[in-house]
C-alpha cells in the first residue's frame, strides 16, 4: 500500500497540472473569440474596398476608351499631313533639282546620284497616281537630261583617265615570269581608285534606272583603243631602241620549256637586223596582249554587268587581236614570198613566232573563253598557217640543197667550204633552237595515225630524217660542185673542207646526237669521206715522188767504178732524161742514155709537165700554197703526213744519188736539201707565207 503522504502529494501535483490546463483552455477560448471578430472586422473593410473598386472602374473605364479614339484620330490626322506633304513634295522635285541636275555630275556624284533618285520617284508617282499631270512631262524630261549627263560623264571619266600603259611597264610585266621568287602580281591600275568608284556607279545606275546599254559601247570603244595604243606603243618602242642603241630593251621570255634555246642563237646567214627586232617586237606584243587582255577583263568585271561580260569583251579585244593577226599572217605571207625567192633565212622569222604562239596558246585560250568562236579560232589559225609555211620553207630548203645550181660561179678558188655548206649547216643549227616546232611542222603535214598517237617521238624522227636528207643533199651537190676544178687535188681539197667542216659542226651542236636517231653511223661514214679526200690529195705527189722513187731507178753497186759496157748499157736504159716517165720510156724509147743525162732527169723531170723534181716540187708548192684548209689540226695533220712521204723519198733518192759522179756540179741540180723540201710543204695551204 502507498504511504498516506505520498498520495496526499501525487494528488495535490495532479490538482496543481490540472488548474494549469483550466487557464490554457481559458487563454485559447479568448483567443479564439478575438481572432473570429479581427476576422469579421477583415472580411468588412475588403467588402467595402471591393465596393469602391466596382464604382471606380465604372468610372474609369469609358474615359480611356475616349482617350484611345481622340489618340487613333490624331495619328490619322499626322499620317494625312504626311501623305499631303509628300505628295506636295513631288510637285517641287523638278524645281529643287533642275540646278543640281543643269550643272552636271562631275565633282559631286553622289548629290547628282541623289536627285536623280529624287525625279525617279517623283515620275513613277505621276505615272500612277496623275499619268495626265503637266508635272509628269517636267520630270520626265528631267530625268531624261541627268541620264544624258550621266553618260556624258560616264564617256569623259573613261576619256580623260584611260591612259595608254607605257612599253617599260608592259616589259616589266612580262618579265615578272622570269623571276625566281613567286611575286604576287600587281594589277595595272587602268584608273585611279576614285574615278573607278565613280564609274562603277554610273554604270550600275544606268543598268539599274537608267534602262542603257549605249555605255557598254562607249566603254568598250575606249579601252579598246587604249589596247591597241598601248600594243603599238611597245612595237614602236621596240624600233626606236634598235634605231638607237642597235638592241632593243628586253627583258627574256622564259625559258622554262624544252624547246626554248638556252643560249643566244647563233645570227643566221644574210639575217638582217631589222627583222630580229621585228620579230622580237611580235614576240613581245603577243605576249603583252594576254597579259593586258587579262588585265581589261579584271576591270571590267568591275564596270559591265555580269550577263554583259563576256561580249563587251570580245569586242573590245577585236582591234588589238586583229592586229596580231594581221600582222601574223603578213610574216606568213613575207615568209611565202622568202620561200619563192630561195630565200630562207627569211624563213626562220616564223620559228621563234610559231614557238612563242603555241607555247603562249593555253594562256590565250583562257582570256578568250566565253568569247565568240570566231574570236577562239584565230589564233588556232594562224599558227596552222604558219606550220604550213615552215613546212613548206623546210621542204623547199632541202629541195634547193640539192639542186642549187652554182656550180662554176662563186666557187672558192683556194678549195674552201662552200657558202652552201656554211648555210645549209647554219640553218641546220638554227633548227636545234627550235627542234620541237620544226617537228611539229613536218608532223603537221603528215596524215598518218602514228602522228598523232606518238607526236613527239614521231616529230622527233621526222626532224632526224630530214636533216639526214639535207645532209645526203648537200653531199649530192658538192660532189657534182667539185667536178668544176680541174684539178682533182684541189677538188679533193674542197670536199674534205666540206666534209669536216660539215663534221665538227654536228659534233659542237646537238645535231649529231639528232642525226643518230635515224642514222647511227653518220659520224664514221663522213670520217670516212674525210680520209678518202686526204689520200686523193695525197696521189697528187706522185707526180713528184713517184719519179725519184727507188722502184723507177736504175740498179747498180755504189762505190763501184762503172766499166765502159755497164756504163753504156745504163746509158742505153735511161737515154730518155727529159721525156716520159721511166716506165714510159723503156716502152716508147730504145736509144742509149748516159748516165749524166739520166741523174739530170731524175732532178728535173715532171711526170705530167715534163719537168724534172725540182721543178715539180716547186710548181706544187707554189700551186698548193694558195689552197686553204682552215681546220688547224687538219690543214697539220695533211701536211705532216705529206711531209713524211716527200722527205723519206727524197732523202733515199739524194742518198742513192748525191754522190754519183753524174755532173761536174752537182748544186746547179740538187738544188734542195732534205730539211728545205719539208720546210716548202710545211708552207702549204698558208696564203701568208
Amino acid at each position: 500500500m502507498i504511504p498516506p503522504q505520498e498520495a496526499s502529494a501525487r494528488r495535490r501535483e495532479i490538482e496543481d497540472k490540472l488548474k494549469q490546463e483550466e487557464e490554457t483552455l481559458s487563454f485559447i477560448r479568448d483567443s479564439l473569440e478575438k481572432s473570429d471578430q479581427l476576422t469579421k472586422n477583415m472580411v468588412s473593410i475588403l467588402s467595402s474596398f471591393e465596393s469602391r473598386l466596382m464604382k471606380l472602374e465604372n468610372s474609369i473605364i469609358p474615359v480611356h476608351k475616349q482617350t484611345e479614339n481622340l489618340q487613333r484620330l490624331q495619328e490619322n490626322v499626322e499620317k494625312t499631313l504626311s501623305c499631303l506633304d509628300h505628295v506636295i513634295s513631288y510637285y517641287h522635285v523638278a524645281s529643287d533639282t533642275e540646278k543640281i541636275i543643269r550643272e552636271g555630275p562631275t565633282g559631286r556624284l553622289e548629290e547628282y546620284l541623289g536627285s536623280m533618285a529624287k525625279i525617279q520617284k517623283a515620275v513613277e508617282y505621276f505615272q500612277d497616281n496623275s499619268p495626265d499631270s503637266p508635272e509628269l512631262n517636267k520630270v520626265k524630261l528631267l530625268f531624261e537630261r541627268g541620264k544624258e549627263s550621266l553618260e556624258s560623264e560616264f564617256r569623259s571619266l573613261m576619256t580623260r583617265h584611260s591612259k595608254v600603259v607605257s612599253p617599260v611597264l608592259i616589259l616589266d610585266l612580262i618579265s615578272g615570269e622570269d623571276e625566281l621568287e613567286v611575286q604576287e602580281e600587281v594589277p595595272l591600275e587602268h584608273l585611279p581608285e576614285g574615278v573607278l568608284q565613280d564609274v562603277i556607279r554610273i554604270s550600275r545606275w544606268l543598268v539599274e534606272y537608267g534602262r542603257n546599254q549605249d555605255f557598254m559601247n562607249v566603254y568598250y570603244q575606249i579601252r579598246s583603243s587604249q589596247l591597241d595604243r598601248s600594243l603599238k606603243g611597245l612595237k614602236e618602242h621596240f624600233r626606236k631602241s634598235s634605231c638607237s642603241s642597235g638592241v632593243p630593251y628586253s627583258p627574256a621570255i622564259p625559258n622554262k620549256r624544252k624547246d626554248t634555246p638556252t643560249k643566244k642563237p647563233t645570227k643566221r646567214p644574210g639575217r638582217d637586223d631589222t627583222l630580229d627586232v621585228e620579230t622580237d617586237a611580235y614576240i613581245h606584243c603577243v605576249s603583252a596582249f594576254v597579259k593586258l587582255a587579262q588585265s581589261e577583263y579584271q576591270l571590267l568585271m568591275d564596270i559591265i554587268p555580269e550577263h554583259h561580260q563576256k561580249k563587251t569583251f570580245d569586242s573590245l579585244i577585236q582591234d588589238a587581236l586583229d592586229g596580231l593577226m594581221l600582222e601574223g599572217e603578213n610574216i606568213v605571207s613575207a615568209a611565202r614570198k622568202a620561200i619563192i625567192r630561195h630565200d630562207f633565212s627569211a624563213v626562220l622569222t616564223v620559228f621563234p613566232i610559231l614557238r612563242h604562239l603555241k607555247q603562249t596558246k593555253p594562256e590565250f585560250d583562257q582570256v578568250l573563253q566565253g568569247t565568240a568562236a570566231s574570236t577562239k579560232n584565230k589564233l588556232a589559225g594562224l599558227i596552222t598557217s604558219m606550220e604550213t609555211v615552215g613546212a613548206k620553207a623546210l621542204e623547199d630548203f632541202a629541195d634547193n640543197i640539192k639542186n642549187d645550181p652554182d656550180k662554176e660561179y662563186n666557187m672558192p678558188k683556194d678549195g674552201t667550204v662552200h657558202e652552201l655548206t656554211s648555210n645549209a649547216i647554219l640553218f641546220l643549227q638554227q633548227l636545234l633552237d627550235f627542234q620541237e616546232t620544226a617537228g611539229a611542222m613536218l608532223a603537221s603535214q603528215e596524215t598518218s595515225s602514228s602522228a598523232t598517237s606518238y607526236s613527239s617521238e614521231f616529230s622527233k624522227r621526222l626532224l632526224s630524217t630530214y636533216i639526214c636528207k639535207v645532209l645526203g643533199n648537200l653531199q649530192l651537190n658538192l660532189l657534182s660542185k667539185s667536178k668544176v676544178y680541174e684539178d682533182p687535188a684541189l677538188s679533193a681539197i674542197f670536199l674534205h673542207n666540206n666534209y669536216n667542216y660539215i663534221l665538227k659542226a654536228l659534233e659542237k651542236s646537238e645535231l649529231i646526237q639528232l642525226v643518230a636517231v635515224t642514222q647511227k653511223t653518220a659520224e664514221r661514214s663522213y670520217r670516212e669521206h674525210i680520209e678518202q679526200q686526204i689520200q686523193t690529195y695525197q696521189r697528187s705527189w706522185l707526180k713528184v715522188t713517184d719519179y725519184i722513187a727507188e722502184k723507177n731507178l736504175p740498179v747498180f753497186q755504189p762505190g763501184v767504178k762503172l766499166r765502159d759496157k755497164e756504163r753504156q748499157m745504163i746509158k742505153e736504159r735511161f737515154k730518155v732524161s727529159w721525156g716520159p716517165p721511166p716506165s714510159t720510156a723503156s716502152r716508147c724509147c730504145g736509144g742509149d742514155t748516159d748516165p749524166e743525162s739520166l741523174c739530170l732527169g731524175r732532178f728535173s723531170f715532171h711526170l705530167f709537165a715534163g719537168q724534172g723534181f725540182n721543178d715539180g716540187l716547186e710548181e706544187l708548192c707554189k700551186i698548193q700554197k694558195a689552197w686553204a684548209i682552215p681546220d688547224t689540226e687538219q690543214r697539220d695533220k695533211i701536211r705532216q703526213a705529206q711531209k713524211n712521204i716527200v722527205r723519206e723519198t727524197y732523202g733515199a733518192f739524194l742518198h742513192r744519188y748525191g754522190s754519183v759522179p753524174f755532173t761536174k756540179n752537182p748544186e746547179k741540180y740538187i738544188k734542195y736539201r732534205v730539211e728545205q723540201v719539208g720546210d716548202m710543204i710545211e708552207r702549204l695551204f698558208d696564203t701568208s707565207a
